[in-house]
């Protein structure tokens, strides 16, 4: 299911034993293109300090009471690495906090997560994933993982900054990004929300990022391999509609390129557009 990222910025983050706190921000991989960690702000509970709460940990959410369980308890939480909301992510965060947790680390494999599509494929002692692991080499000792981060280019990238940035297509530009949609399972964006208000009337369209050829993050661009006029006749977006798969391979036929779901995703994973009035 594709959820924008303000319904999942309206999640309340529960533990097994309590609640944690309200989602703030997203962190995502921009090369991946997924979701590594929710910012969460822990209110009064724990001064409002931010804590990072990785999809590994996420259990089903509950749309309609805005909830989402996660497999950690507030003692976990209260305890978990330091950092800070104002700085880049560094590799070195990102161990000492998959360390702490016992996740196993998921750069470094030829899935979205590890060797997998699914973060659920990453808790410790679930089936596959260790043996994925261990067939493909990946790194567990902490030498190993400092020798594989010397040569890392860590990725992170707030979802607040990215908002806001414009999108160039290859003869002028589009608009700007106004939202995400984010695959509920597999917690990849697949697509960019564009507003182009100030060019066609207001009406928002959808880009996949693979179709992204550069990103240009000192001058806030992003650069689309499409003319604006491909994308002025693409279908448009309208967030009180839920789409079907049908939509999705509607909007790929336009730009004559293949569908996500054709490289490996359970079919239907993500196939429709859920609104914020959907149950």
């Amino acid at each position: 299911m594709l959820r924008s990222q303000t319904d999942i910025e309206k999640l309340e983050i529960h533990a097994t034993d309590g609640p944690i706190g309200l989602v703030k921000d997203l962190y995502f991989d921009d090369d991946a293109w997924a979701i590594r960690y929710l910012v969460v702000d822990t209110g009064s509970w724990l001064m409002s300090r931010k804590v990072l709460i990785s999809p590994i940990a996420f259990q089903q959410p509950d749309w309609v009471n805005g909830t989402l369980p996660v497999s950690l308890t507030q003692e976990q939480v209260k305890h978990s690495p330091d950092f800070d909301s104002e700085k880049p992510v560094s590799r070195q965060n990102e161990e000492l906090y998959m360390e702490y947790y016992g996740y196993p680390l998921y750069w470094g494999g030829a899935g979205m997560w590890g060797w997998g599509l699914y973060p659920y494929s990453m808790v410790p002692d679930s089936a596959g994933y260790p043996l994925e692991a261990e067939k493909h080499g990946m790194p567990h000792s902490r030498a190993e993982r400092t020798a594989q981060r010397n040569h890392d280019d860590p990725h992170l990238r707030s979802c607040h900054e990215l908002t806001g940035y414009h999108l160039l297509a290859t003869n002028g530009e589009l608009g700007h990004i106004a939202g995400y949609l984010i695959d509920d399972e597999t917690w990849a964006i697949r697509y960019l929300i564009v507003d182009t208000s100030n060019w066609w009337m207001g009406h928002k369209v959808l880009i996949a990022p693979e179709w992204i050829t550069a990103m240009l993050w000192s001058d806030e661009t992003v650069s689309v391999e499409l003319t604006r006029e491909a994308v002025q006749d693409s279908p448009v977006y309208d967030p009180a509609v839920a789409w079907s798969r049908e939509f999705e391979e509607r909007l790929y036929q336009h730009y004559g390129r293949p569908g996500y779901w054709v490289h490996g995703d359970k079919d239907g994973a993500a196939g429709d557009v859920a609104t914020k009035d959907e149950t």
